[in-house]
């Protein structure tokens, strides 16, 4: 079931077309002796319907912290300009490089130094593949934070010293150190 997230008139960013928009209708999904919505959809007078993972409030723009709900981050390749196919033969993929798209539109994300992916190749593919992950790790470890607290005498406490150490993790995340 979903709830709507959005209200009429509310200030979002759609992601997909990047731009600011406002919500002109919450559109609900409904299903035959369900409650409630089945999907909501969202009107900003762009020409389609949005999800809600596909909108943005100001203020979430605006936090230090990612919500995994609205992220897919993805690990796509790039062509190696500083090397030929002959040169890194022995590269896991010859001819190019990692790049970590986290957002919807294909100029954002991470890239890694030629010199770096060229000294170790794989560390860099392995490096890649964990960040485009992230967004879920942490939703991971919010679940098993969240079981935890609300389950403490069920739970071996091999599991508990885990999700004391998934807190930490996850507070240390918040945090911005100064260098």
């Amino acid at each position: 079931m979903a709830k709507a997230q959005f209200h009429k008139n509310q200030r979002v960013y759609v992601r997909p077309v990047g731009t600011w928009a406002v919500i002109e209708r919450v559109v609900p999904q409904w299903v035959k002796d369900v409650d409630e919505p089945l999907r909501v959809f969202y009107d900003v007078g762009l020409g389609r319907d949005f999800t809600a993972t596909e909108l943005q409030t100001e203020q979430s723009a605006a936090l230090t912290e990612i919500d995994p709900a609205m992220e897919e981050w993805r690990v796509v390749r790039q062509p190696n300009k500083w090397r030929s196919v002959e040169e890194c033969a022995t590269h896991p993929f010859p001819g190019s490089y990692p790049v970590i798209m986290t957002n919807t539109a294909e100029g954002g994300g991470w890239r890694v130094p030629g010199m770096e992916y060229d000294f170790a190749p794989e560390r860099v593919e392995l490096q890649a593949r964990i960040m485009a992950a992230s967004p879920k790790f942490l939703v991971l470890l919010n679940r098993l934070v969240d079981y935890a607290t609300s389950n403490p005498e069920n739970l071996p406490e091999e599991v508990l010293v885990l999700a004391r150490d998934a807190k930490t993790m996850i507070e240390q995340t918040k945090k911005i150190e100064a260098v």
